[in-house]
This record gives C-alpha cells, sequence and structure tokens, in this order.
C-alpha cells in the first residue's frame, strides 16, 4: 500500500474539463480523469504532478468557491519542479499558456517563469540551478 500524500491542492474551475485538458495539454501533468454526476456534468477533475494530486473543482455557490478569473486578483498559485524549465516554457507557450514571465534565474537558486491557465490559475514552473 502506497502512503497517500498529505496535502491535495484543489483549484476551482467554471470548465473543469476544459482546465483538466489543457493542465495535460499545455503543462504536461498526468490525467487521472474527470468525474460526472447523472446527467454527465463535469464535476471532479483530477490531474497529477509527480504522482502527486491536484484536484479540479467545480465553481460552486453552496461553497462558495470562485475561479480566479471572476475574481479582481489571485490570492495564491502553485509552484512545480521540472527536470527542464525551458523546454517545458516552450511547450506551454506552443500550446497557448499565457506566459506572465520568461525562464530566469532567481536568488533562490531556482530557473523558473510564471504561467496562467485559461481561468487564472497562476503557476510557477521551475528547476533547481546546478
Amino acid at each position: 500500500m502506497t502512503n497517500p500524500q498529505p496535502i491535495t491542492p484543489v483549484l476551482v474551475y467554471e470548465d473543469i474539463e476544459a482546465a483538466h485538458d489543457f493542465l495535460v495539454e499545455a503543462f504536461g501533468m498526468q490525467s487521472v480523469g474527470v468525474n460526472r454526476d447523472a446527467d454527465g456534468r463535469p464535476v471532479h477533475g483530477e490531474v497529477r504532478v509527480g504522482g502527486a494530486p491536484i484536484w479540479l473543482h467545480r465553481v460552486s455557490a453552496e461553497y462558495e468557491l470562485r475561479a480566479p478569473s471572476s475574481l479582481p486578483a489571485a490570492s495564491g498559485g502553485l509552484a512545480v519542479l521540472v527536470p527542464d524549465v525551458d523546454a517545458h516554457h516552450e511547450h506551454a507557450r506552443a500550446a497557448g499558456a499565457a506566459i506572465d514571465s520568461q525562464p530566469t534565474d532567481q536568488p533562490y537558486g531556482r530557473r523558473e517563469y510564471q504561467a496562467r491557465d485559461p481561468e487564472g490559475h497562476r503557476w510557477w514552473f521551475g528547476t533547481p540551478n546546478a
């Protein structure tokens, strides 16, 4: 039996299916799938990065959950380590990701860039400097 991840990020999306497909295609995440309700509407999605899950949750008035695209500013994002940040950046850019900053060496020991997915979630992708 494997140990569960101690933290599972939950990101809120208007369109779970489109978000799932974008994260897989543009950012290279592994698909776990999209769950649907009895009427066929997507209600939950999941992708993985290096074995760690990220849940994709629907917008919900009941739980007061909204996508960043409906808010005046973002309050956070996710930082993800990748093997080659420059190649990752090129792939994400070519797949239509909104690039907020180009790959740059940071004083804290990473080369990283910042991007947003179509619903406004902020992502920082980086590779530790050698």
